[in-house]
């Protein structure tokens, strides 16, 4: 899906029934290597206590944070270099306006940060973001790249899904030197009522039905 960036990009979930201990890719692997039996099971601590290989440590610092902030809320964080998204978090004010129907899914849940420091290398600049996420399940960092958290993958994987579309027709409107049609604020709350009434069941359905080419396809044995 052009999702990933070489190596770099990291995909969590945190195991159930716990609070402390998630899923991760060992450090090297590309998305399209991985499988279930490669995954590492992680502890808050950073200790690999099944699998082979290492965690990198931005990976780490970043989404053990995310997790251990509401595990329950946070089961899933996706952090991404997306293109389309990537590029709105490299402008100046690098907000995603809300000119289409999928910018509304996000109205009101984005966090800004403003600030780039370089790789997250330590436990204090993954604190410092997690405190400006706040409880929004996206998150824009400047120079930088998009977190997303769901309450499972599905959730989150689906509001991924939506933020690169968004992000994309935006950014494409935007090429075009013309005003953005802004929609107003009493029709995105509108929107947010209604998606809230069918969100979980479309964000699983989307989900299964993209288990369902990766099936069928070549990647078939990422289940293994």
């Amino acid at each position: 899906m052009g999702y990933n960036e070489g190596i770099c990009n990291h995909l969590t979930a945190m195991v159930p029934g716990s609070e402390d201990q998630f899923l991760v890719i060992p450090y090297g692997m590309a998305w399209s290597e991985v499988t279930a039996s490669s995954l590492l099971l992680v502890d808050g601590k950073g200790n690999v206590l099944e699998g082979e290989g290492t965690v990198e440590d931005t990976a780490f610092y970043i989404h053990s944070r995310i997790h251990l902030y509401d595990p329950k809320n946070r089961g899933c964080v996706l952090h991404t270099h997306m293109p389309w998204s990537t590029a709105l978090c490299c402008l100046k004010g690098m907000k995603l306006e809300m000119c289409h129907q999928n910018c509304l899914r996000f109205y009101n849940s984005i966090a800004y940060d403003t600030e780039f420091n370089g790789l997250v290398l330590n436990q204090n600049e993954a604190d410092r973001l997690n405190s400006v996420m706040e409880n929004n399940h996206v998150l824009f960092h400047a120079n930088h790249g998009v977190i997303v958290v769901g309450p499972n993958v599905a959730e989150a994987f689906d509001d991924l899904y939506y933020l690169e579309r968004a992000a994309q027709v935006t950014v494409l409107a935007m090429s075009t030197g013309r005003p953005l049609n802004i929609i107003s604020d009493e029709i995105a709350h509108k929107f947010q009522e209604d998606l809230r009434n069918g969100k979980n069941e479309w964000a699983t359905l989307h989900f299964e039905s993209r288990k369902r080419e990766l099936l069928a396809g070549d990647d078939a044995d990422f289940c293994t």
